[in-house]
C-alpha cells in the first residue's frame, strides 16, 4: 500500500486570496515556515482577476500590509510611467489598479519572503470531512489533491488558515456554518431577510417582509473593459448564447426602465449594463449595475455554490462566464436594440493585455459570499454601526468601513420596480473583534476570509482591505500563540494588538491620527477601551482636560499620574508605558475591569 506523501510546517494557509497572503507573509516574517495551497494555477484572488476599485469608504480606516499594498501600486506607476503621468493620476494613490499590477505585486511581496514562504498552485481541498485529519476538536493535518499529478498529498502544521472564499476547509473540519439570510426580527438589523430597495432610494416597506431565506447574494466577474483599439478584444458570442435571457434589456433601454433613479447620461450605452470605475491605461473595473434589472450578477443559480463540489462549481463559472459574454455581445449586436445605444456598446471591448492566457477573461468569479463560518463572536450591522468602547473593541484586529452592501439575491420579477436582496446602507469606521475568525467547535484553525457575521454584518466584512488586514491579523495571532504555546481561541489578544501596532496597523479609526504618528500605539490601545469617547478627532496635542487625567489615571491605576500636566497623547503614552511594565497577568485583569 503507497501512502501519500506528508508535508509538514508551522502553519498551512489554504486559499491563495490576498487575506491568505498576507497571513503567510506575516508568519514569514517572524521567522517561521508556511505554505499557500491554491486551488487554481493563479495567486492572488479578485484584485489580480478585475476587482481593481478598492472597496473602502475611508482611507486610512484600515492599515498594516494592506496600506503597504497600496502604496506599492502606487510607487509601480509612478516609477513604470513618471509623477506628473496620468497612470499616476488614475491609480487614485494606489487605491485603483490594473490585475496584472496587483498580481505582480502580490508575488513581489510574497517572494521577499524567501523559502520561509512557499507557494503551491494547483492544490484542491475537497470539503469532505475525511480530508480534515482530526485527533478530537483538533486540526492536525489536511488531505489535498494535486490537480497536476492526480495524487493526494497530507499537509500536517501547528495551526491552519481557512482563506478560502468558500469556507471549505472550516466546514470539512466540522465548524458551525451559516448560510442564507437571517430574518429581521433575529438580530434587527437593517435590510435583513428579503429587502427591496429601489437603488439610491428609500427602503420599500410594501415588498421588504424581512422574512429569513435561504438565499445569497449574486457573483459575478469584474471586467477591465477599455475603449482603446490598440489594446482591445471584440467580444464574440459565446457558446452557449441564448438570447431569450435578454430580451427585456430592449424595453429598458427603449423605455429607459431602471431599478433606480432615472439618470440618462449613466445609462448611455454600456453604462446601462455594467457599473464603471476608471482604473489606469484606459481602462475600467466592470462591475453589476444596481440600477439595472439586468447586468453582469446571476442572481439564485450560485446559490448552490458555497456547499457545492468543485465540479459543480465549475461548470458555474463556465455557465456565468457565458452569460455575461452573452449579454454584451447582446447589447453590441442585437437589431431589436436601438442602433445609437449599439453603436456606443461598441466603443467597449475586453483589455487585451489582461489575463492573456485566458482569452483576456478573469479566471476567478467574485464570491461575494460563501459560507459564513460561526466564530467565537457573530459580527452583525450593530457592529459596523456601533461606537466605541464596547467590550467586543477591546479585542479589536482593524479597523475598517464600507457601508452593509448586497448584490441582488433574485431575479427581476414581473411588476416589482425593484430587485430583492440589493441594499446600501452606511456605516461610520468600525472595529473587527478577534473573535470573528476563531470559528467554535474546531481547535488550531483561523477563518479570516469565511469570517463570523450574519448575512448584513458579513456585506461589509467581505471587502478586500478588511479581509487583508484579518489575513495579517491571523498571521500575527499565530506568532503569538507559537512563542506561547497556546491555541487560537486562547491567544494573548494584548501582545497580538501590540504587534499589529508596532506593523503599522489600525485598530480602531481616528481622522487625525495615523500609524507612526507619536502617541499612536497608546492612543489606540486606550481608545479601544473606552477612554476617548466616541469622537473621531484624538486632538492628542491638546492639553488634557481635568476630567480626562483625572478618569484615565483612575481607570488604568496609575495614581503617581494624577497631577500629570500636558498633552492628551504625552499622558495616554505614560499610562501605556506604565501599563506595559505589569506581568501579562496583570494586564488582562486592568483591562477586565475596565470593560465592566
Amino acid at each position: 500500500m503507497t501512502f501519500p506523501p506528508t508535508f509538514e510546517y508551522d502553519a498551512v494557509i489554504v486559499g491563495g486570496t490576498p487575506a491568505g497572503i498576507m497571513t503567510g507573509i506575516t508568519i514569514a516574517k517572524a521567522g517561521r515556515r508556511a505554505v499557500i495551497l491554491e486551488r487554481s494555477a493563479y495567486m492572488g484572488g479578485l484584485p489580480a482577476n478585475g476587482l481593481g476599485a478598492t472597496d473602502i469608504h475611508t482611507r486610512g480606516a484600515t492599515g498594516g500590509l494592506f496600506l503597504e499594498f497600496v502604496g506599492r501600486v502606487k510607487q509601480h506607476y509612478s516609477d513604470t510611467y513618471g509623477a506628473d503621468s496620468q497612470q499616476l493620476t488614475d491609480c487614485s494613490d494606489g487605491y485603483r489598479f490594473e490585475p496584472h499590477v496587483a498580481e505582480k505585486i502580490l508575488h513581489q511581496m510574497i517572494a521577499e519572503q524567501g523559502d520561509l514562504l512557499e507557494v503551491r498552485t494547483m492544490r484542491q481541498f475537497d470539503h469532505e470531512p475525511s480530508n480534515a485529519i482530526k485527533d478530537g476538536a483538533v486540526l492536525r493535518g489536511i488531505r489535498i489533491s494535486n490537480r497536476e499529478s492526480g495524487e493526494q498529498e497530507i499537509y500536517r502544521a501547528s495551526v491552519f488558515v481557512d482563506a478560502t472564499y468558500e469556507g471549505d476547509l472550516a466546514a470539512a473540519a466540522g465548524a458551525p456554518y451559516m448560510l442564507g439570510r437571517e430574518g429581521a426580527d433575529e438580530y434587527n438589523e437593517p435590510c435583513a431577510g428579503k429587502f427591496y430597495q429601489r437603488w439610491d432610494d428609500p427602503v420599500d416597506g410594501y415588498y421588504s417582509t424581512g422574512q429569513a431565506d435561504n438565499a445569497i447574494q449574486s457573483y459575478n466577474y469584474r471586467l477591465p473593459l477599455t475603449t482603446d483599439k490598440s489594446n482591445m478584444t471584440r467580444i464574440d458570442k459565446p457558446p452557449s448564447y441564448n438570447r431569450d435571457e435578454y430580451l427585456s434589456l430592449i424595453d429598458d433601454v427603449r423605455l429607459n426602465r431602471f431599478a433606480g433613479p432615472p439618470k440618462p447620461m449613466e445609462f448611455d450605452g454600456i453604462g446601462a449594463i455594467t457599473n464603471m470605475a476608471r482604473v489606469p491605461n484606459d481602462k475600467v473595473d466592470g462591475n453589476n449595475q444596481h440600477a439595472a434589472f439586468i447586468s453582469t450578477d446571476l442572481p439564485e443559480e450560485n446559490w448552490p455554490y458555497p456547499t457545492a463540489s468543485w465540479d459543480w462549481r465549475d461548470r458555474f463559472a463556465l455557465r456565468l462566464r457565458d452569460y455575461i459574454l452573452g449579454l454584451f455581445y447582446f447589447a453590441q449586436n442585437d437589431p431589436d436594440l436601438p442602433a445609437d445605444f449599439r453603436e456606443r456598446c461598441n466603443r467597449w471591448g475586453l483589455a487585451a493585455d489582461e489575463f492573456t492566457d485566458n482569452d483576456n477573461f478573469p479566471r476567478q468569479i467574485y464570491v461575494r459570499e460563501g459560507r459564513r463560518i460561526r466564530g467565537e463572536y457573530l459580527f452583525t450591522a450593530h457592529d459596523a454601526l456601533s461606537k466605541r468602547g464596547s467590550p467586543a473593541h477591546m479585542t479589536s484586529i482593524t479597523a475598517s468601513h464600507y457601508a452593509l452592501d448586497s448584490h441582488a439575491c433574485l431575479k427581476r420579477e414581473e411588476g416589482r420596480p425593484h430587485t430583492d436582496g440589493i441594499f446600501t446602507y452606511p456605516t461610520t469606521p468600525y472595529c473587527v473583534p478577534y473573535g470573528v475568525i476563531v470559528p467554535l467547535e474546531v481547535e488550531n484553525l483561523l477563518i479570516p476570509v469565511p469570517a463570523s457575521g450574519t448575512h448584513i454584518g458579513f456585506s461589509t466584512l467581505r471587502m478586500e482591505p478588511c479581509w487583508m488586514a484579518l489575513g495579517e491579523a491571523a498571521g500575527v495571532a499565530i506568532n503569538v500563540c507559537l512563542d506561547g504555546g497556546s491555541s487560537p481561541r486562547d491567544a494573548n489578544v494584548v501582545e497580538m494588538q501590540r504587534r499589529l501596532l508596532a506593523a503599522g496597523a489600525v485598530l480602531t479609526y481616528y481622522q487625525d491620527a495615523a500609524p507612526g504618528d507619536a502617541h499612536y500605539e497608546a492612543l489606540q490601545f486606550f481608545a479601544l477601551r473606552g477612554f476617548l469617547g466616541d469622537s473621531y478627532e484624538a486632538k492628542l496635542d491638546e492639553p488634557v482636560a481635568d476630567d480626562d487625567r483625572e478618569n484615565w489615571t483612575i481607570w488604568a491605576n496609575t495614581p503617581d499620574l494624577a497631577n500629570f500636566s500636558g498633552a492628551r497623547g504625552q499622558l495616554l503614552d505614560k499610562i501605556f508605558s506604565e501599563v506595559g511594565k505589569r506581568t501579562d497577568e496583570e494586564q488582562v485583569a486592568l483591562y477586565a475591569s475596565i470593560s465592566s
